[in-house]
């Protein structure tokens, strides 16, 4: 007999989205942030030549500038005043996580639950704040060293100039934390990733248009861009297929007998994901890698013989690059998991609340069976990881392919909207649910008589 969660699963379709209110609002809500998000990225930050950021970011769109014009939804190809993006906040939250480990007062912090982590959130504010300061003064200081056919990119070097777009980047990326935090609190889903995935579909449509052209000007033949579209369709659905994908481990849970009454005996389960770390392994890696050739782009290194020859090596689509491209893959994808997932906390959970796996004793044995586990899970996470993001990055670097095709950007799309999706789905479930409550008390009232 299926039960009254799948008899809503079965049943529940979005049509009903009608009639969920709240649902329909919080959806509203999101959509008007990603606007204003969106908005923004055409707001320059003020003394810019037009003409000649956008020839010099021509020059450079395959290196790490690229990557961060992809997440920033364009901002920074046109230095927007959300050019930093909400990287600086990613990058402050991944310093507190590792800080978290090796500092004792934030460590207690944690352990005291909601108050501690509000703590560790504000403190992460403030280190986002700091970083964007610092990222905003760079991004200052190599706009005025810029020279292009057009001229200086910067109209007016000078102090007042940098001082303006320190705090135009800066207040830019403070509002688009405050804005994924509301999304998160307000909206649907996460605030911090829809934004990025908002960047990135963004740039989606003159990816597409550039793929086309390169087919009618017979750069592309028809036969290899139809081979593109299903190979993207095939790995969307790969994507899909991993990242829904679990390990479950049988959890059994004692019975306890409180007078003539017997409870417990019940069984569940400990999901453990394929792929743990995300996509933050796959960001992290193509950064560090992508770093010389963006280096050599603004000149830093154009006159060291020793750099150059590094850069060449490592250029995108190279053996070498693509060699340290997927070990560092994988490094971060045991690092990062290792960060995100204790098995010494789930294994001590299991043993407060009684629960056990089956032929395992509590406690450390236990933790020890869950790291096994996760370590070979996590293996097969990070070649999945390796396979999605090299691919692409392949055929990117032999063809004239738009980076946003790439993997990376497929990679955080499709995770994203699976949690977009699942939220959507969880608040249909409670508004169905609230409406069976409400129809069984209609149905449960008794008219007393005289009453």
């Amino acid at each position: 007999m299926a039960t009254t969660a799948e008899k809503l699963a079965n049943n529940m379709n979005f049509g009903a989205l009608g009639k969920a209110t709240e649902l329909r609002n919080r959806l509203l809500f999101t959509l008007g942030a990603l606007i204003v998000f969106r908005l923004g990225t055409f707001l320059p930050i003020p003394g810019i030549n037009p003409l000649a950021l956008q020839q010099f970011f021509e020059q450079q769109s395959s290196g790490i500038l690229g990557v961060f014009d992809t997440f920033s939804g364009g901002a920074l190809g046109r230095m927007g005043i959300f050019a930093l993006g909400v990287m600086p906040y990613i990058s402050a939250s991944i310093i507190m996580t590792l800080m978290q480990s090796s500092i004792p007062y934030l460590k207690s912090l944690k352990e005291q639950g909601s108050k501690g982590r509000r703590q560790i959130i504000q403190y992460s504010r403030y280190l986002t704040v700091l970083i964007a300061a610092l990222q905003g003064y760079g991004v200052a200081v190599g706009l005025e060293s810029m020279q292009t056919n057009y001229g200086n990119i910067v109209i007016n070097p000078g102090l007042f100039f940098k001082m303006t777009t320190v705090v135009t980047l800066v207040g830019g990326t403070v509002f688009l934390m405050w804005l994924g935090e509301q999304i998160s609190s307000r909206g649907v889903g996460n605030g911090i990733s829809l934004i990025i995935t908002a960047g990135i579909i963004a740039n989606l449509p003159n990816a597409i248009v550039s793929t086309l052209q390169l087919g009618r000007t017979g750069e592309l033949s028809v036969a290899f861009i139809l081979a593109i579209l299903i190979l993207i369709l095939g790995l969307i659905i790969f994507i899909i297929f991993v990242e829904k994908a679990q390990r479950r481990l049988l959890v059994q849970y004692p019975k306890r007998q409180v007078g003539n009454k017997v409870y417990g005996g019940q069984s569940s389960h400990l999901p453990l994901k394929i792929n743990t770390a995300g996509v933050i392994p796959v960001i992290f890696a193509s950064s560090i890698l992508l770093l010389p050739n963006t280096m050599s782009g603004f000149g830093a290194g154009s006159s060291n013989e020793m750099f150059l020859m590094i850069s060449s090596y490592l250029g995108r689509g190279q053996p070498l690059y693509m060699l340290f491209f997927a070990f560092m893959i994988i490094f971060f994808a045991f690092f990062y998991t290792g960060i995100v997932f204790n098995p010494d906390e789930q294994a001590e959970n299991l043993r407060k609340y009684g629960g056990f796996i089956p032929g395992i004793r509590p406690g450390e044995n236990t933790s020890a069976y869950i790291d096994y586990v996760l370590t070979r899970l996590t293996t097969v996470g990070a070649i999945y990881l390796t396979l999605v993001a090299l691919l692409p990055e392949y055929l990117i670097s032999k063809t004239s392919i738009p980076f946003y095709l790439g993997g990376t950007s497929l990679l955080i799309v499709v995770v994203v909207m699976i949690d977009f999706i699942a939220q959507v789905q969880s608040h249909l479930f409670q508004h169905q649910y609230e409406g069976l409550l409400k129809k069984t008390k209609l149905k449960g009232r008794v008219k007393i008589p005289g009453a």
